[in-house]
């Protein structure tokens, strides 16, 4: 069976944060934290890692805009604003903050787990692109990395530059290291080619 999705409630209305609490319980999410301020809400997510934090937007401490960057800013959770205002700039302004969905009070019990699925797809493939940027800027620094090692070897060793990156290629795979790895030892000096 899979892990119930785990979710911090921040709303400082006590009977709103119950209802929510209650409503998340009956549709299978895990309520694992609660607070009526926007600080707390930011410590708790930091804590508890959460799946989903569902914040107020007028709450004390910080507010649910400046919790939200936070969380956002930090990739920690997938964030739904709650407001009691569906004034445009408003919204504009959470999506800014990092929220990816958003409900107006009163809402309906059926309007809530619709956005909660909605904020975690969309945090989900925030959280892919930002894992398959973080490899794309790796590949970018390996290729880096072993064009200068190939200029090395090309200028003191009088390597052609297929023999160069073979070289690397060869003596990465006999080592069991990446060809980043002997590209750096190579422009430190640590390895140089059997003349």
């Amino acid at each position: 069976m899979p892990l119930a999705t785990r979710v911090v409630i921040a709303e400082d209305e006590a009977i709103i944060r119950l209802d929510l609490k209650e409503t998340l319980e009956e549709e299978g999410y895990e309520v694992v934290g609660e607070t009526g301020r926007g600080d707390e809400a930011v410590k708790l997510v930091r804590e508890l890692e959460p799946d989903l934090a569902i914040l107020d937007i007028k709450m004390p401490g910080l507010d649910g805009l400046a919790a939200a960057r936070e969380i956002a800013g930090e990739h920690r959770a997938a964030v739904l604003i709650l407001t009691a205002f569906s004034q445009r700039d408003l919204i504009e302004q959470a999506r800014d903050a990092g929220a990816l969905a958003y409900l107006v009070k009163p809402f309906e019990r059926s309007e809530l787990v619709p956005a909660v699925e909605v904020a975690l797809g969309r945090f989900k493939e925030i959280r892919a692109l930002h894992d398959q940027t973080a490899s794309l800027e790796e590949q970018l620094e390996t290729r880096k990395v072993v064009d200068r090692a190939k200029g090395k070897l090309m200028d003191e060793f009088s390597l052609n530059e297929s023999t160069a990156f073979a070289f690397i290629q060869r003596r990465a795979m006999s080592e069991r290291v990446t060809m980043r790895d002997i590209s750096r030892r190579i422009i430190d000096g640590d390895i140089k080619p059997d003349a």
